[in-house]
């Protein structure tokens, strides 16, 4: 489990680079396949962030429907905000690699 999306970046790059000081250029989008972290804890974040497309990498389109409830119940948003507990959904051998539509 990453607390953060820094944390997420930090530990997938490391298995994706295998570097473990220096900066990353890793920059996670929808397709992108989760190698090491399967639960992330993060805040909500703002519409068209690229903190939102890490989560979207995550747990696929339902993230629309969470975010949906957080604005009906007004949750907070931003780094001072309500968080949320993401599952990376593991797929079966004949899907694609962890990220999917949630479950």
């Amino acid at each position: 489990m990453a607390v953060g999306t820094t944390t997420t970046r930090a530990l997938e790059s490391v298995t994706h680079t295998g570097g473990l000081s220096g900066r990353t250029d890793l920059f996670i989008t929808p397709g992108f396949g989760f190698r090491v972290v399967d639960r992330m804890m993060t805040n909500f974040h703002l519409p068209r962030s690229s903190l939102l497309a890490m989560v979207e990498a995550f747990v696929g389109p339902c993230w629309r429907d969470m975010y949906a409830l957080a604005v009906a119940e007004e949750y907070r948003f931003l780094s001072f905000g309500d968080a949320t507990l993401l599952d990376c959904r593991t797929p079966t051998a004949d899907e694609a690699p962890r990220g999917g539509p949630c479950p």
